[in-house]
């Protein structure tokens, strides 16, 4: 994979750099994409994937160049660097955007879709599309969801089968609001920590448990120093690609086609790959010697209700998401 330039360092706005011909004339246009997902993630993939697209429908004159793993920071950092136009380009969890973008709470709200079939028309249909427009006050333009499935706690030596498991472990969590506080409603202890420094943080103990999905639990290793995988399923954040607006505002009309459908074709293969991964990820860590923990959901989705009261009664502009979730078939 290519090394971070020398020019990154030098220059501080370069999410859009031009190539030109002996005559100084604009042949093509660069964005930076910047992520911190694992090589062999299916979202990494579809991203590599979309690259290919996009040169593909150019015909060379548009590009994504690539900085994967976290070269370039963590989900925060990347934000950041695509507001003031280091980066132009980043896949983040949506429980990440929340910091910046208010309305992507939403998706850190606990047993939020009814199934996967409702998840899909809300995320590819009306209500997911706008929601994808309240980045733009903030510089930050959503381009597409990525499938990132549920997540599920994960200990490294306690079982976990209802939330009174749960009553005192250290639990890592991105850094989200929502994510803390529902942590905090099975009375365990929210751990902020970059999830680039978990693998250590779980053999040094200070951590004892995290949540995600089945393929980062598998890409990111963990499954070599935890024993317990619980699918509870406690909520289903989507993942964000997400452009910086400037960029989005520099390109042509043709330039932004080509982007859009590459970007749209990257999507549909990412959910084929997220499926294989998913049975996949399976596979691997159970071999591993990894148990697989099927609970009661109920207790769980009980327990973490109290949740959306206070979302009603202290968002009431945000609520009305959840209204239009629920709303949709």
């Amino acid at each position: 994979m290519k090394k971070l330039k020398l020019t990154l360092i030098c220059v501080p706005v370069l999410f859009l750099f031009y190539g030109c011909d002996r005559n100084g004339e604009q042949e093509t246009k660069t964005i930076i994409l910047a992520h911190a997902m694992h090589l062999t993630h299916p979202v990494s993939v579809a991203m590599e994937h979309m690259a290919e697209f996009v040169e593909e429908y150019s015909g060379g004159r548009l590009n994504i160049e690539i900085y994967p793993t976290g070269q370039l920071g963590g989900e925060r950092e990347l934000l950041e660097l695509v507001q003031i136009g280091t980066v132009g380009m980043t896949k983040v969890s949506a429980g990440s955007l929340e910091n910046i973008v208010p309305d992507m709470r939403v998706f850190s709200l606990p047993y939020l879709f009814r199934d996967e079939e409702h998840m899909a028309n809300v995320l590819w249909g009306e209500v997911g599309e706008e929601l994808l427009e309240t980045g733009t006050k903030y510089r930050l333009k959503g381009i597409a969801y990525y499938d990132a499935g549920s997540r599920s706690f994960y200990s490294v030596d306690r079982p976990i089968y209802t939330p009174d498991d749960l009553l005192g472990l250290k639990i890592r969590v991105m850094p989200s609001t929502m994510a803390t506080m529902l942590i905090r409603t099975y009375d365990a202890s929210p751990t902020p920590l970059a999830y680039g420094e978990l693998y250590t943080a779980f053999q040094g103990g200070i951590v004892d448990a995290a949540e995600n999905n089945p393929p980062s639990f598998y890409t990111s290793r963990h499954y070599e120093v935890c024993n317990y995988y619980i699918l509870n399923e406690h909520t289903t954040i989507p993942d964000v690609l997400v452009l910086g607006s400037h960029v989005w505002n520099n390109l042509t009309e043709q330039e932004k086609d080509w982007l859009q459908r590459a970007v749209d074709d990257s999507v549909d293969l990412q959910r084929i790959l997220w499926q294989e991964s998913v049975e996949e990820s399976y596979r691997v860590v159970q071999e591993a010697g990894v148990e697989i923990i099927i609970p009661d959901i109920e207790p769980f989705r009980e327990q973490s209700r109290p949740l959306y009261e206070r979302f009603r009664d202290n968002n009431p502009d945000l609520y009305r998401w959840v209204e239009r979730i629920q709303q949709v078939e």
